[in-house]
């Protein structure tokens, strides 16, 4: 932990109503301000006690706090480095090691994770016994998504028309093996907009799910992994479509003490700052967009996804009640800590309710998974798709 970092907090209280743990829990120490106190605490020589360890873990990692700062305080850097911290200090009991490393063993490796693919139908519908047993598990069963056909991308996906840049795309793990679609939707639509994509077949996981649960080891050997991928491939951008990947990618130089070969962008990012020039096709419908917190908090990515959808003829935009408030999902976050995360997801459901949108739309696929099951939870049902998939459908005069 970084003393410096620690000291630039003055305890303002601008960070206590955007935090969901605080909102949830009113409690000091479940705040941005009080977990800065406890880092302070073990760098003036406190050790990492349980309950310390148990305030660091109930942090989403959001980052909300860090767009309500005045002060410019990187609790982003602060928590990461803390979370390295507990890894290294803290013995968590037998049943949460067995649960984090069968994720950790699991999640960001993509061949593995193709394995449960034929058996997510199942898992869902026996999420309340694997509760029962293990309420990790029971998440991880009820948050399994309906898994779309498997899409192969080529290695090189051809502009449509004149071309107009060259970019590299991230395919992924949980977007690969459980959204294909939204890959496959991606390529189309950075090809209809005048971009040669460079997909190259050798990369896995970009480190982010590591990184944001403090496993610095992993996440910097599958980081070095995915670097050594895109420079081979000679390209200067990396286009990714899941925030919490895009945020992590962005802040390579801090992990691995070097900035990679190419610049790394979230695709609404990209694409708005390239312009479009591919026909728009009306799509009527009504959509509420929701903000993934690693790309509005993390990567200060909001307008652009807004703007794309807006330029749709004939699709109406709707905000969301709270827009800003985690939905719980996180990461692992909702693994790890269900009941929280439950919390947060009912009310992120309701909040979609309001609005009377007949499609949400997110830009990360572990919120969509998290949303999802709570609408289900809640006794409904509503279509979802990626901003990918909106473009892709309106560029081809497609419905969705």
């Amino acid at each position: 932990m970084d003393p410096k970092l620690i000291n630039d907090c003055v305890h303002c209280g601008f960070c206590l109503p955007a935090c969901p743990t605080y909102a949830l829990w009113g409690e000091e120490m479940d705040s941005p301000r009080g977990r800065i106190h406890l880092m302070k605490q073990h760098v003036e020589g406190t050790p990492v006690t349980p309950e310390m360890a148990g305030h660091f873990d109930a942090c989403l990692g959001c980052m909300a706090c860090v767009t309500a700062c005045p002060s410019g305080v990187r609790y982003d850097r602060l928590i990461e480095l803390t979370r390295v911290e507990v890894e290294r200090r803290h013995e968590r009991e037998p049943r949460e090691r067995a649960v984090r490393g069968m994720v950790f063993s699991l999640f960001p490796y993509p061949r593995r994770l193709r394995l449960t693919r034929p058996v997510t139908g199942l898992a869902r519908r026996m999420a309340g016994y694997l509760g029962r047993a293990d309420e990790s598990l029971g998440a991880m069963a009820a948050l399994a998504p309906r898994v779309a056909r498997r899409q192969r991308l080529p290695r090189l996906v051809r502009a449509r028309g004149e071309r107009r840049a060259v970019v590299g795309m991230l395919t992924g793990c949980v977007q690969r093996e459980f959204f294909p679609q939204v890959n496959a939707a991606t390529a189309r639509v950075l090809a209809l907009e005048g971009c040669d994509v460079v997909v190259p077949p050798a990369q896995g996981c970009c480190g982010a799910l590591s990184v944001h649960a403090g496993r610095e080891e992993q996440a910097r050997r599958l980081a070095r992994r995915t670097v050594r991928v895109f420079e081979r491939a000679g390209v200067d951008t990396v286009v990714v479509n899941a925030a919490g990947c895009g945020s992590s990618m962005k802040e390579y130089g801090e992990l691995l003490g070097r900035e990679p070969g190419f610049e790394v962008r979230d695709l609404s990012e990209f694409l708005a700052g390239l312009g479009p020039v591919a026909e728009r096709h009306p799509l009527p419908l009504t959509v509420a967009y929701h903000d993934a917190c690693h790309l509005a908090h993390a990567q200060g990515v909001r307008a652009q996804p807004r703007e794309l959808l807006a330029g749709i003829p004939g699709l109406e935009l709707r905000e969301i009640p709270e827009s800003s408030i985690c939905c719980g999902s996180a990461g692992t976050y909702n693994i790890f800590r269900p009941r929280a995360a439950r919390d947060l997801g009912d009310r992120k459901a309701k909040a979609v309710g309001a609005t009377g949108a007949e499609l949400l739309v997110s830009a990360n696929p572990g919120c969509t998974m998290q949303i999802a099951a709570a609408v289900r939870r809640a006794g409904g049902e509503i279509r979802v798709a990626h901003v990918a998939e909106v473009l892709d459908a309106s560029l081809r005069g497609v419905g969705l």
